[in-house]
């Protein structure tokens, strides 16, 4: 009775798998903060999206992790054709093609030396322009790999027009963008900042949004709307499903939320500790964040978790 009367269904195709692919490594590395997820060799990421494939999973995010000594201050490795990331996209798009959707994060923080999601001025602050010119580039090369769809995560003012200019520009019009819409400045990140093996010094508080503000994400919304926008998302997921909700009343265009490394993070280690159910929390989890009006779901669980849930 409760399956056949259920307001709220959750969907393999709901859910989107975010990947981390490491180079110079020959077999995977687990994050120890993250049971079960690893940085990805190039081989282990291709079969890890044959998987995803197969459970019936649509999408895949991938973010890159270089090498030490590739870092810099401007994320050159980041814009190099042949990067990390954008090897990682034409690997995947070789073997699954079509088949899943390839996103990749356009953001800077993983391949500067300082960790910040931008370029950074003689002050040692976020120079917001200066940014801009080089997300430009960053989604011409993602495209030029093969991606399906850039997510521009760095939240800097102006980035989603910048970034579909430029895709325009080299006639990549079919790339879409989901714009990292309300991004808020979370202690639930710490954990991924160990997958991407982050430089980070200092916060992100003055580029990504205070977690008491809720209209201030409807006005970056509203930007990234008339920026061209063509899917919108909230992230962290669980503590913010009030914005999730308004955002989806709000708009005619498709709604994401990612269920981020500190909240998997949370119910790997209670499941650990035997406190709770692993299985049931991961599906309630997800089921409220649909329930909210996600239409898209990033979880670390996506794989396993389409396979629960069945085609």
């Amino acid at each position: 009775m409760r399956r056949m009367v259920a307001e709220t269904r959750l969907h393999p195709a709901d859910l989107i798998l975010p990947a981390f692919v490491r180079e110079g490594i020959t077999e995977p590395v687990p994050i120890a903060a993250m049971p079960g997820v690893v940085q990805h060799t190039r081989d282990t990421l291709r079969k890890a999206a044959v998987e995803a494939v197969e459970a019936g999973v649509s999408g895949i995010m991938l973010f890159g992790v270089p090498e030490e000594a590739k870092k810099d201050a401007a994320g050159t490795a980041g814009t190099d054709p042949d990067g990390i990331l954008q090897v990682a996209i034409r690997d995947v798009r070789a073997e699954v093609g079509d088949e899943l959707v390839i996103m990749s994060d356009l953001c800077l923080d993983e391949f500067t030396d300082h960790g910040h999601c931008g370029v950074l001025d003689a002050e040692g602050r976020v120079d917001n322009d200066a940014t801009l010119e080089r997300y430009a580039e960053m989604a011409q090369v993602q495209a030029d790999a093969g991606v399906h769809v850039v997510g521009p995560s760095g939240m800097m003012d102006g980035q989603v027009g910048v970034v579909r200019d430029a895709l325009d520009t080299i006639g990549k019009e079919d790339v879409s963008i989901l714009a990292y819409t309300a991004k808020y400045s979370s202690a639930f990140y710490g954990p991924f900042r160990e997958a991407v093996g982050s430089s980070l010094t200092g916060d992100r508080k003055t580029y990504q949004q205070d977690p008491a503000n809720l209209r201030e994400s409807l006005r970056e919304l509203a930007l990234d709307l008339e920026e061209g926008a063509d899917m919108v998302m909230v992230k962290p997921a669980g503590p913010y499903l009030d914005v999730l909700a308004r955002v989806a009343e709000a708009v005619d265009v498709p709604v994401a939320a990612y269920q981020i490394s500190g909240e998997y993070a949370m119910v790997e280690a209670a499941a650990e500790k035997g406190w709770i159910d692993r299985d049931r929390a991961i599906l309630e989890t997800l089921t409220g964040i649909r329930r909210a009006g996600a239409g898209m779901i990033l979880t670390y669980w996506a794989t396993e978790a389409a396979l629960m849930i069945g085609r």
